[in-house]
């Protein structure tokens, strides 16, 4: 589905050049030159008006002008949480794809989760000029970007939402998808269900765990709130938040993973127990139908995100005005075997 948020028009991928500069300021390109690469040789009254046109028009050097002065050659970043997540694969690929097919290069890049990496790489990436970015975000704010966007920076977030901007974005539904997989989990006989998910200021996190809340309630069923352990994705957190749920005179029975990194430490948690534990994750990830039993996963197309993401990009660097738009795809629950287990207990 598509939602269109109020937004201004803005001229995407027309970014303001030295001559701009130097027309606003009624001086040379030579003198921007100079103030913009701090040499000497120009009056404090001059190089005041050079820095007031920049900060006017949003102007950034072009540290990438060497390899562009034969012909201009479109760039976009793609800004990931991590390169190593499986589940950024996929969708890193799809935008590369769509990259090529607009005859553009793809630059891409890891945020590690963390914001001040973010939005050091983002600022980076521009000051090389890219004509626009594709940002999974790991701040949630984001009002950095808003003379970049200002000045024709293309810009889609995909994953999350951007933070106190308004901004293209492409989001799977996880709080429909974590509804519909506690709910498969209910049908097939469970009462105490257990959460494990991700950092709670992550807003796929924070959807999930709303979907598995809202799943219990329409049930009717109760949540002990030793039964829901948000945090880190660290192996070691996952395990210890996994054995507090599965230990005392009344387990959880099942468990609902909240991503593909804490469903495999679960995978090798269940594997030490002596009694069945059904298990359901959040992302599909590989070998998961080769274990016994195959896991049940909520499915997210991480390619569709990110050909979603790339085709919004290039439209508006085509020209295209209107409102930012939220674009939610759907998931898909897969049936392997783990979610199916009778409960026990």
């Amino acid at each position: 589905m598509t939602d269109t948020a109020q937004g201004t028009s803005r001229r995407y991928g027309t970014r303001p050049t030295m001559k701009d500069v130097a027309a606003r300021a009624g001086v040379g390109l030579k003198t921007v030159s100079r103030v913009v690469n701090g040499e000497a040789g120009v009056t404090p009254d001059t190089e005041r008006r050079v820095q007031e046109a920049i900060t006017a028009l949003g102007f950034r050097r072009n540290d990438s002008a060497r390899i562009l002065r034969k012909g201009r050659t479109a760039s976009i970043g793609l800004v990931l949480e991590d390169l190593a997540d499986p589940f950024y694969g996929p969708l890193s690929r799809a935008v590369e794809e769509v990259a090529r097919a607009h005859g553009a290069l793809l630059i891409n890049g890891s945020s590690a989760e963390d914001p001040a990496r973010e939005q050091e790489l983002v600022l980076a990436l521009c000051a090389r000029r890219v004509d626009g970015l594709v940002v999974i975000p790991a701040g949630d704010d984001h009002r950095y970007l808003e003379p970049e966007i200002a000045a024709g920076v293309a810009t889609v977030f995909v994953d999350r939402p951007a933070g106190r901007i308004d901004a293209d974005t492409v989001l799977s539904d996880s709080f429909g998808g974590a509804r519909e997989a506690v709910a498969h989990l209910i049908a097939h006989g469970h009462r105490r269900i257990g959460f494990i998910g991700d950092q709670p200021r992550i807003h796929t996190a924070s959807e999930r765990l709303r979907g598995y809340r809202a799943a219990m309630a329409e049930a009717g069923l109760p949540v002990e709130e030793s039964w829901v352990a948000p945090g880190s994705t660290a192996p070691e957190r996952v395990r210890a938040a996994a054995a507090a749920m599965l230990e005392g005179p009344a387990p959880v029975t099942a468990l609902f993973a909240g991503n593909n990194r804490v469903t495999v430490t679960a995978v090798r948690v269940l594997r030490e127990l002596p009694r069945p534990v059904a298990l359901v994750g959040f992302d599909d990830f590989e070998l998961a139908d080769l274990v016994r039993p195959a896991i049940t996963v909520v499915a997210q197309d991480a390619a569709e995100l990110g050909r979603t993401a790339a085709g919004l990009l290039f439209r508006r660097l085509e020209g295209a005005d209107d409102p930012p738009r939220r674009v939610v795809l759907p998931t898909r629950l897969i049936a392997r075997g783990s979610g199916e287990t009778a409960p026990v207990g």
